[in-house]
């Protein structure tokens, strides 16, 4: 720590395996979190990897210092990059924040603040993937995990159905875990303000693999266009799934009511736009921990269809959202997005803010450092 006259400086290193400008929640949540953090006394920095080799291995995104170290496999997931334990040691940081769990980054980042003898936190930020194997083997990477994840100084779980299912899964205490959720908001344009929703516009936002589910929204919009014969469906993303959503948009004879294409991540008023502007927004995804995507359209006030399973049904519990069997017949979803979409306009009103995560952030940070001192 550092002084001022204002107090101590806490200096605070963000380790994620993959940053801005490669989208995805747990990017999102990062910068959200690492903007603010000024305000809040603390001093931060982001180190990641680079596993294409075309990204700076130093840059300042939205006034945030960005550190790369290469990673391989090229073009992998995986994120094996041996340079984030120096990186950690050489920074003089008073606590790292590991964000993140289902690469090798968080390994190598744990070791690296035990060896270093700096507190760490960990966020799980789980999510999805398209490997069966890699879906089927995490509960073992997990538990492999364990012997560091309990020398964090605290577990923090973006939900309770995550907070659960690494308590109970890995036998810890309840006073291990702490639950904080992402922020729900997100930048309008002016020219946005008063424009009404559109009942025909459905909005699907997430990378485009096969266990986000726009497939199955897909496979609605033959029986949409039934009940709304102006219907049309807006997928936000991109990735290996794109020519298999489109094949089967042609097949079904939805292609001219299908729309795939990304946002720029830096173009986040485009995006509040697109979702403050549909009828409904639906993730359909097989799971979720608590996605961003979801909360920003409920932060524009946009009723929501999510699927009954993980993160996403702890949401429609607590009456944010409308859920739906990921199985049900393409005909249920088509009948359920119909309804959503002539809903008014909700308030929004108790909903997380960023503002909220990164101050109850800050707090722990404050914890782990003077328990250093």
């Amino acid at each position: 720590m550092s002084f001022t006259s204002e107090g101590p400086t806490i200096r605070v290193l963000q380790v994620c395996a993959r940053y801005l400008p490669e989208l995805g929640g747990v990017e999102r949540h990062v910068a959200e979190v690492a903007r603010r953090l000024g305000s809040e006394g603390i001093e931060t920095a982001v180190l990641t990897t680079d596993a294409s080799g075309d990204l700076p291995l130093s840059e300042h995104i939205g006034g945030v210092e960005v550190r790369r170290v290469p990673a391989r496999p090229t073009g992998s997931d995986v994120r094996f990059a041996p340079g984030i334990g120096a990186e950690i040691r050489d920074g003089r940081w008073d606590v790292v924040h590991v964000q993140g769990i289902h690469t090798f980054v968080a390994p190598l980042a744990m070791f690296g603040a035990l060896r270093a003898g700096i507190p760490f936190v960990v966020t799980f930020h789980t999510g999805g993937h398209p490997s069966r194997l890699r879906r089927w083997i995490r509960p073992v990477q997990w538990l492999a995990l364990r012997p560091l994840l309990v020398r964090a100084d605290r577990l923090i779980a973006v939900s309770r159905f995550e907070e659960e299912l690494f308590r109970t899964g890995l036998r810890l205490a309840p006073s291990r875990f702490v639950v904080i959720p992402n922020g729900a908001e997100i930048a309008l344009e002016p020219s946005s303000n008063g424009v009404a929703p559109d009942p025909d516009l459905i909005v699907s936002v997430g990378r485009l693999e096969r266990y986000k589910g726009h497939h199955r929204l897909i496979a609605a919009m033959p029986y949409l266009a039934e009940i709304r014969p102006a219907a049309r469906l807006r997928i936000v993303g991109d990735g290996p799934y794109r020519a298999s959503l489109i094949e089967m948009a042609t097949s079904l004879g939805v292609s001219d009511r299908v729309e795939i294409a990304p946002i720029r991540s830096d173009d986040r008023a485009a995006l509040g736009n697109l979702l403050a502007s549909a009828g409904a927004v639906a993730l359909l995804s097989d799971y979720e921990a608590h996605p961003v995507a979801v909360l920003e359209a409920l932060a524009v006030g946009r009723p929501v269809l999510v699927a009954d399973t993980s993160g996403l049904a702890e949401i429609a519990a607590d009456g944010l959202a409308t859920a739906i069997d990921p199985d049900a017949p393409p005909a249920d979803t088509a009948r359920a997005l119909a309804e959503l979409a002539v809903l008014p306009t909700g308030s929004g009103a108790a909903l997380p803010t960023w503002s909220d995560t990164t101050a109850r952030l800050a707090e722990l940070y404050r914890r782990a450092a003077i328990g250093r001192a």
